[in-house]
């Protein structure tokens, strides 16, 4: 059996598919709308961080994970929004796949700056992957913590 799982993760790692770090949108209202989700996410973000600080409750380590969950997943969505902002709202930037491991990043004016920032922007899941990571810790600190209850699943 773990051979089978060696098998398919190395069929998975070396045959990709087009793996998009952030999703794109056809028609502007479609962007419009993504881009005031991330926004409401945004905000609920920093008002549970807000929450978490006015009643102490960062004092708990569970919750001080989840406070940083928070700032990282406030920081992805500024990230989303500036890439879906520079490809689809005003469509200043434009990627051409060149070969399964090569991506050609256009800029309006031939702008270096603005496709490093580009590139940089594109690893999303650099700020997106930790704020899962430390959420999750938060979650496992605060579950260790509360009393055993009789709903508990043993095993």
């Amino acid at each position: 059996m773990p051979q089978r799982i060696a098998l398919i993760v190395l069929v998975v790692i070396c045959l990709p598919k087009a793996a998009l770090a952030t999703q794109g949108h056809s028609g502007i209202e479609g962007v419009y709308v993504h881009q005031l989700a991330h926004l409401f996410f945004m905000i609920s973000m920093g008002i549970l961080i807000y929450w978490l600080r006015s009643i102490r409750l960062i004092e708990e380590s569970g919750w001080r994970y989840i406070q940083y969950a928070a700032i990282f997943f406030i920081l992805w969505n500024v990230d989303a929004m500036a890439v879906h902002y520079l490809d689809e709202q005003i469509a200043v930037v434009r990627t051409e796949r060149i070969s399964q491991w090569q991506i050609r990043i256009e800029a309006a004016g031939d702008s270096r700056a603005l496709v490093f920032v580009y590139y940089l922007l594109k690893l999303d899941h650099l700020l997106c992957v930790p704020a899962m990571i430390l959420l999750l810790t938060g979650l496992k600190r605060l579950l260790r913590s509360a009393p055993s209850s009789k709903y508990e699943s043993a095993g």
